[in-house]
């Protein structure tokens, strides 16, 4: 910019200068006149607040009314509303539970709900009245309910048919018949459990379902009602009864021991029998039915259903399990052992069952009765057996089997260690409970060798009445064998084994070889001396003619063979080898050691007799004949019936 332009910019500036001046006082005007505006409508509003405001709190109380009468005609239109209710409960209730149960007791609870509401609206006044007709009908109500309770209880608590029950359970199956069993020994039921106890149990229907749902909505209101006794002695009767007559008429009875020893065998067999059955339709099908229905009548209700189950089932409970508990306290005796057994694998089968429906500490006392009985009929078991297996070896009966045949002692012990292979599975829970450290099957071989061994060494003893010591041989050996065939024949092979079956076979050879020594000594001997004699002489049979001694000697000798092979078989065709295969082996036997030494003897002494007078008198038999009639020895024929 050049100095010469300086002049003009400065009049510029001064006249920019004097025009903000002049805009400045201006705004100073304008502001002093806007306060004063201001100042003045500050005055005007505080006068027109206090025209106001009266207006402002009679607007506030005209709300507050509405707002209170609002309130009021909610409450009155509630309280007219309980009213309503009231009434067509009231209503409903009059007619009785009879009609419509869920319907009343929905009407029971409408009552409720009423004294309910009441209960947390105590700011609402004079309702007095409607309180105390509601609990006076609540009151009524519950009399009604109960005696509703008491008649459904009743109506549908019925007691069982047995038949009913005892299609519930599974069938055992058929067992095959045993046609190795000697007649006269032991004999025993088919094993009444097997089958039953892997076979799954139909449910009886104890209570019809429907009834149940309503029978918890009652209990529910009696309890709530305060009615909680009355409610568990209807239950408990009215259930108890039901099941203790479906034991009744079941069978189940209360007896005592000594009621138990008075009975004969074949009826305390019956009812043991059938007391097996008793338990399993007891526990699976009845008790356990009871637990259910009690749980579900009273599922979450303040209710001591366990004391109430413990009550109504305690009476039957101890009175099916006495029998068991007398049986098991009543004298010992061989035959009880399976029967014990039998009852033993049966409480043993239902431990599980017992356990879960007597539950909690007021079933405890039917809880331990069911597993103390299981205890001692263990004990009872193992204390049998041990006396089995003296009882054996002592036994002093004076049968004497005249023909030598099987000892009905013999099919006795046979048929009772068989029928132990039938419970191998109890058997070997009830030696783990006593015994330790040793397999179940050595423990069954160690009983059965015992018992065996016991019987071998009693008839050793009874083989010693026998005046005739090839009889004694004879009696040995038909014992013997028919010990060893029925272990072949039978899953007492697997445990006593091969080699006990090897070892009473060679006993029963050797008293095979022992009878043909003893009985037929006398006549071999016959035969061989003459035939030694003339051997020493050294003559031929044709010089022997020439000599009456040596004739005569030679008759003799055909009169003595026949007279004591006559006395053989009059005496060996009346005793008996029962086994067909034995029978025939040891009468040829005999044949291959007799005949050819008859043959030899007639041979070579024959023709000195058969050339004299009545030759038939001597020489009476011929090799067949000999032969015919030793397949008739041992046949058990009764004396007249000899075909010779």
């Amino acid at each position: 910019m050049g100095v010469a332009e300086l002049p003009r910019v400065m009049d510029a500036l001064a006249r920019r200068a004097s025009t903000l001046r002049d805009a400045l006082g201006r705004s100073q005007g304008n502001t002093e006149s806007t306060v004063a505006i201001l100042g003045s409508f500050d005055h005007r509003l505080s006068a027109l607040e206090a025209a106001m405001r009266p207006t402002q709190v009679r607007t506030h109380a005209i709300r507050m009314a509405h707002e209170n009468i609002d309130k009021t005609i909610k409450a009155a239109d509630a309280i007219l509303s309980q009213f309503d209710l009231a009434r067509r409960a009231e209503a409903t209730i009059l007619r009785g539970p009879h009609e419509d149960l869920e319907g009343y007791l929905e009407a029971v609870d409408l009552l409720k709900s009423i004294v309910c509401f009441f209960a947390s609206n105590k700011s609402l006044k004079n309702n007095d009245g409607l309180l105390n007709r509601v609990n006076n009908i609540l009151s009524k109500s519950a009399l009604k309910i109960e005696e509703e309770f008491k008649q459904l209880m009743t109506t549908y608590s019925k007691p069982i048919e047995p038949d009913r029950l005892f299609d519930c359970l599974p069938k055992p199956p058929r067992a095959p018949k045993d046609d190795n069993d000697a007649d006269g020994g032991h004999t025993h039921s088919e094993h009444p459990s097997k089958g039953l106890e892997t076979g799954i149990c139909r449910t009886p229907t104890l209570m019809p379902p429907r009834i149940l749902p309503l029978l918890h909505d009652i209990a529910q209101q009696l309890v709530q009602a305060g009615n909680q006794q009355s409610c568990y002695r209807i239950y408990r009767d009215s259930r108890g009864s039901a099941l203790e007559v479906s034991l009744r008429k079941l069978g189940v009875e209360k007896l005592s021991k000594d009621d138990v020893q008075r009975m004969q065998w074949e009826a305390l067999e019956a009812k043991i029998g059938n007391w097996t059955q008793f338990m399993r339709i007891a526990v699976k099908l009845l008790l356990a039915g009871e637990r259910r229905i009690c749980d579900q009548v009273f599922d979450g209700i303040n209710f001591n259903k366990d004391q109430c189950f413990a009550e109504l089932a305690g009476s039957s409970v101890l009175t099916l399990l006495s029998f068991g508990d007398a049986v098991a306290k009543s004298k010992r005796s061989p035959e009880k052992l399976f029967v014990l057994l039998d009852m033993y694998e049966v409480m043993h089968e239902l431990q599980p069952e017992v356990e879960e429906i007597f539950e909690g500490r007021f079933c405890s006392e039917m809880r331990e009765a069911a597993l103390g009985l299981t205890r001692r009929l263990a004990q009872t078991a193992q204390e049998t057996f041990a006396d089995f297996e003296e009882a054996v070896e002592k036994d002093t009966s004076k049968t004497i089997v005249q023909d030598g045949t099987v000892h009905p002692l013999t099919s006795y012990v046979i048929n009772y260690v068989k029928f132990l292979f039938d419970y191998q599975s109890t058997l070997k829970i009830l030696f783990q409970e006593f015994e330790t450290g040793s397999e179940t099957e050595s423990q069954l071989a160690v009983v059965t060798m015992k018992i065996m061994q016991a019987l071998q060494n009693n008839l050793d003893g009874k083989s010693k009445q026998y005046k005739d010591p090839a009889l004694t041989y004879i009696f040995l050996m038909n014992n013997i064998h028919y010990m060893v065939r029925s272990v072949r024949r039978s899953e007492a092979k697997d445990i006593l084994g091969d080699d006990w079956i090897q070892r009473h076979r060679r006993v029963v050879q050797q008293n095979a070889n022992q009878y043909k020594r003893v009985a037929w000594a006398k006549v071999s001997a016959s035969m061989r001396s003459l035939t030694l004699s003339v051997q020493a002489t050294g003559s031929s049979p044709a010089e022997l003619s020439s000599s009456g001694v040596s004739r005569a000697m030679i008759k003799e000798r055909f009169k003595s063979f026949n007279m004591q092979f006559e006395e053989l078989h009059a005496k060996q065709t009346q005793w008996t080898i029962p086994d067909q295969e034995l029978r025939e082996s040891l009468r040829l036997a005999v044949a291959e050691v007799l005949l050819p030494a008859y043959r030899s003897f007639i041979k070579r002494f024959g023709n000195l007799v058969e050339h004299g007078k009545n030759p038939n008198k001597y020489i009476r038999y011929s090799p067949e004949n000999i032969d015919q009639a030793l397949g008739e020895f041992f046949d058990g024929q009764q004396f007249g019936e000899q075909k010779r």
